[in-house]
């Protein structure tokens, strides 16, 4: 199996940034993880709790409950009639409001009703019942407060409304089931009998209160009666209503009116009369209105006599006789004859319309004075309707309050009577034969919640306090580095490597293996760690294709992280791949590069820098075919200072001509400062954690001191990965040969061809 197998070998995603690199992040594929990663320790919370819950559960005592139910009605019997009303309404509008019930609730549940129990029951000397316990198991105390009992009782009680109805539910919780029986039916018999009680009381106190008011009202009566009759008496008032004696007026004034308007007419008409007489002039007695010729058959006749007598001394006149002339006289004569008795008729006339006027004038001036009377008589009768009025309508009102009285006082006794209650019982309490707590079921399955959400939390918890890094994921995100690749884990001793299982796979036995675990590369080719430092030196070559990396510094945070397993494992996989390569060891402090390869170290890199011209002589050879190591030489008591050195830059350039890769393995980076000082001459550095192990405080403090000195860092490489864990999921990328099996040199040749002469690869 080649390197492209791998799956980041050819794909790993860019470092984070900074910003990403501190953001914590929170999924729910993340949450997930968590909760399949502690699945063992959910089911042994969730089961603690589980028989927690039921080892509490089956020590609780027996609790049984008795019920009642209680009917509220708004329209209670009314034998005497809708008509009769009380003067305490049981019923009616009040029952539509919501607060009538929350009374009657507070009422069932106060201190006086459960008090009256107490004392009917005498339970302030049950001891049993004021501790909720079985009779046989408590004495009975000498003396205790009935308050204190009451207290107990109204704990226990519960009433529940039923929804969209006037009933509500009474339960009484008590460990003895005869008790809660006997409990709740005496406070259901105390409540309803009260209720009744209050009501009959209230009438009372209202009868009494209509009583002395009706006699006081009786008495109000008959002096207004009084009052009334006296009045009119004094003021002569008839016993006609007073709105009779107003239309009596009324009518009175209306004829007098029209009487004075008919004489004054007449009057006028008499006036104009007598002004038409008063024009008659004694010259032309014979121009006389039509009118009184026509009303006067003597003032016509003697007007005719007039006029024909006028004509005949005319047409005597006119024939030519004079004046002297017998006939012309006796004409003349009988002319001044008929005018005389016509101005005497005349006059007879104008003084006959004259009386007329004046007695038209007299009667006129009667009908207003009569009219004028009529109407004081009105104002005098206003006058008195104003105090009538008053004195009637107090008697009135004083009547109308007696009889109200009465008939409701008459209406009261007749309720108090009947003893009509609005309240009574529908179902009564019955002896309770099954307990209502504990619930077992209920109570268990409320265990099982609590317990997997005990144990959700917890797992999650416990995730969250693990600062160490576990994931590629969290290698990138928390340190911002490129990931290079993943090491799977190898036991201490380096004997047995473990190697993950595809999911699903019997397990298979494992073959112990011989050697340091730091050249598995090298035993076991064919190995997960193999195939993974393969990944990684793949990935090393294709992060500069243009330029390779000559020299390379592994170095980890802290200590025992497996920088130096990485260093050899990448360095063997190089080498594997026909690239020449310089193990360098710059672990000064404690080295272990000649004890992997089995050399000695009394020379090194110490002795080496003491005589430049001869570098070639620490380089030794191993048994990893193009493969050399430089091991550290002798300690020195000043590492930092030397790594610091101009002999230190130039032993490093020349090793790394002689040899394709130099890598160079160093002390971690937060101990000591002999990793940064190196990063700065190298071409790039690696860093090393070890998962599960590398806290992500030390991981950061450790990029910070590389990129402080301005060092190149590559990337991170996160070792000692077990892949059985359920934090990963690469197993299916992964396909392991059986320990043993022998290699097929032609498949390994053409996987380091292919890594070598891939488009891009470094030569």
């Amino acid at each position: 199996m080649t390197e492209s197998s791998y799956p980041r070998a050819l794909s790993t995603p860019p470092p984070a940034t900074a910003a990403e690199a501190e953001e914590p992040r929170f999924s729910l594929l993340a949450l997930w993880g968590s909760i399949r990663k502690s699945w063992a320790w959910i089911c042994a919370i969730t089961l603690l709790t589980v028989l927690a819950v039921a080892a509490y559960t089956l020590g609780q005592q027996k609790v049984y409950e008795a019920q009642a139910t209680v009917l509220f009605d708004p329209q209670p019997p009314r034998p005497l009639g809708n008509q009769v009303q009380s003067v305490v309404d049981v019923g009616g509008e009040y029952w539509n409001n919501k607060e009538y019930y929350k009374t009657q609730f507070w009422v069932i549940q106060s201190q006086r009703l459960a008090l009256e129990v107490v004392k009917e029951l005498r339970l302030e000397n049950d001891g049993g019942f004021i501790r909720n316990l079985p009779v046989s198991t408590v004495r009975n105390p000498s003396s205790t407060a009935a308050e204190e009992a009451a207290h107990a009782l109204r704990m226990r009680l519960t009433v529940e409304p039923v929804r969209d109805s006037r009933l509500a539910v009474l339960r009484f919780r008590d460990v003895v089931p005869s008790r809660a029986h006997r409990i709740l039916s005496t406070l259901v018999d105390r409540y309803v009998d009260n209720n009744l009680d209050d009501a009959l009381s209230a009438m009372g106190m209202a009868a009494d209160w209509l009583s002395g008011q009706g006699d006081s009202l009786k008495k109000e009566l008959e002096s207004s009666e009084m009052a009334l009759h006296e009045y009119k008496k004094t003021k002569n008032i008839l016993s006609v209503s007073m709105d009779d004696q107003s239309n009596m007026l009324r009518g009175e004034m209306q004829q007098l009116s029209t009487a004075l308007t008919a004489i004054e007419t007449r009057r006028e008409q008499i006036a104009a009369r007598r002004f038409a007489l008063r024009k008659i002039s004694t010259d032309d007695p014979a121009n006389i209105p039509a009118t009184e010729l026509l009303s006067s058959p003597l003032l016509n006749e003697l007007r005719s006599k007039y006029v024909q007598a006028s004509i005949h001394v005319n047409e005597l006149v006119a024939s030519g006789k004079g004046e002297a002339y017998p006939t012309v006289l006796a004409a003349q004569a009988e002319l001044d004859a008929t005018r005389s008795a016509l101005l005497s008729e005349v006059t007879n006339l104008q003084s006959a319309v004259d009386h007329e006027h004046a007695a038209a004038s007299r009667e006129v001036e009667g009908l207003r004075g009569l009219l004028e009377a009529a109407k004081q008589r009105a104002l005098d009768l206003n006058l008195l309707e104003i105090e009538y009025n008053r004195l009637r309508r107090s008697k009135e009102d004083n009547e109308k309050l007696y009889g109200v009285v009465t008939e409701r006082s008459k209406e009261n006794d007749l309720t108090r009577m009947l003893r009509i209650n609005n309240i009574r019982v529908v179902d009564r309490p019955q002896v309770p034969r099954a307990p209502v707590s504990p619930n077992v079921v209920l109570n268990l399955a409320g265990g099982l919640a609590f317990g997997l959400l005990l144990g959700f939390v917890a797992a999650i918890g416990r995730e969250q306090l693990d600062r160490s890094l576990k994931t590629p994921d969290d290698a990138e995100r928390v340190l911002g580095l490129t990931l290079l690749g993943l090491l799977p884990s190898m036991d201490d001793t380096g004997k047995e490597p473990t190697y993950a299982k595809r999911a699903g796979r019997r397990q298979q036995k494992r073959q112990p293996m011989d050697g340091a675990p730091e050249l598995v590369v090298h035993l076991h080719p064919t190995s997960g760690v193999a195939e993974a430092a393969r990944a990684i030196r793949t990935n090393i070559f294709f992060m500069s294709p243009d330029k390779k990396f000559r020299t390379l510094l592994v170095t980890s945070a802290a200590p025992a992280e497996g920088k130096t397993t990485v260093a050899c494992c990448i360095a063997i996989a190089m080498a594997q791949a026909g690239r020449r390569v310089l193990l360098l060891d710059c672990d000064m402090r404690r080295p272990r590069i000649h004890r992997v390869f089995k050399q000695s170290n009394e020379t090194g890199l110490t002795t080496a820098l003491l005589d430049l011209d001869n570098v070639g002589s620490v380089v030794r050879d191993t048994e990893v075919n193009n493969l050399q190591i430089v091991t550290t030489g002798p300690i020195p008591p000043n590492p930092a200072e030397i790594l610091h050195s101009v002999a230190f830059d130039r032993f490093l350039k020349a090793i790394a001509e002689r040899v394709d890769h130099v890598i160079i393995d160093s002390p971690p980076v937060a101990p000591v400062t002999d990793a940064a000082v190196l990063s700065t001459r190298v071409d790039g550095t690696i860093l090393v954690v070890r998962a599960f192990k590398t806290t992500k405080d030390l991981a950061r403090r450790a990029v910070r001191s590389l990129r402080g000195v301005s060092g190149q860092t590559l990337g991170t490489v996160l070792n000692a990965v077990d892949f059985q864990r359920r934090d990963y999921g690469y197993q299916q990328y992964y396909y392991y040969r059986r320990e043993g099996y022998a290699p097929d040199t032609s498949e390994t040749k053409e996987a380091v061809d292919d890594d070598i002469d891939r488009p891009g690869a470094v030569n």
